[in-house]
């Protein structure tokens, strides 16, 4: 008898796409989506689609992700957003991996391949991008003190699964820019919290190395003029870490003053 296995997606005004999401997800046992107030529907359609749904404040993407897994009623899960899809090469992967029970490891990674304005890109920095979402939950899960850009850890062994999870991140290039930003915001203020302090070297250097890695070395030219777009965008994610991060320094700088004038 195989393993059960759950799977577990966190939402936020996802009714667009957690259909197709849910659909790929059909293979496993339980699925547990985690609401965090959606106002388009997102919670009933997958109610309606067999899901069980769950309503949180979100506080974070990590620790969103780790209540959903902690709700799960099987110790095996497999973790996804709402915008990525279990393609059927991988389902078979997955599938042949629960049958053995799981028995090579603790937790398995695989490719995800990102569709990119109507295409998928399949070079430089986007491809084969591979990430650790199939785990046992006893063993590893969504854990350290950084909520985005958050990773599993496993505490046993890692395999590599056969197949691609297929992500579609992008509704638009408004959308994409938007979520570039948002995300180099909480970069920043991650990093500010850390004690980081600015650097115009990395302002300057950082953006140049990822797009000549991603674009030159690792060929993302060959994606033709949506790979150039994408690396650019990745560069200027870069740049805008480092911009936000001064503002959050000069903010505190000219608090402080502020609070120096008051007093004196």
């Amino acid at each position: 008898m195989s393993t059960r296995l759950a799977a577990c997606i966190i939402t936020y005004n996802e009714a667009d796409r957690i259909g197709a999401c849910l659909e790929s997800l059909a293979f496993c046992d339980e699925i547990v989506v985690v609401d965090s107030g959606s106002t388009d529907g997102t919670a009933e359609l997958a109610a309606r689609l067999g899901a069980r749904v769950l309503h949180r404040e979100f506080d974070g993407y990590r620790t969103q992700k780790q209540f959903a897994v902690d709700q799960a009623g099987c110790d095996w899960v497999l973790c996804l957003d709402a915008d990525e899809v279990v393609g059927a090469p991988l389902r078979r992967s997955i599938e042949a991996a629960q049958a053995n029970g799981f028995a090579d490891a603790t937790g398995y990674r695989f490719a995800r391949c990102s569709e990119y304005h109507g295409r998928n890109l399949r070079h430089g920095n986007a491809y084969p991008d591979r990430v650790l979402r199939l785990f046992d939950r006893r063993q590893a899960g969504w854990h350290g003190d950084r909520e985005i850009h958050e990773h599993v850890v496993n505490r046993g062994a890692t395999r590599t699964l056969a197949g691609d999870l297929q992500h579609y991140p992008y509704r638009s290039f408004g959308h994409e820019l938007d979520k570039l930003r948002g995300y180099a915001r909480q970069m920043a203020q991650y990093r500010f919290d850390q004690g980081k302090q600015p650097s115009v070297a990395k302002m300057l250097a950082s953006p140049v190395w990822i797009f000549l890695r991603g674009y030159v070395w690792r060929l993302g030219f060959l994606d033709g003029w949506r790979g150039l777009v994408y690396h650019l965008n990745g560069a200027a994610y870069s740049f805008h870490k480092e911009l936000f991060l001064r503002d959050l320094h000069e903010q505190r700088r000219a608090s402080a003053a502020r609070i120096n004038l008051t007093q004196d």
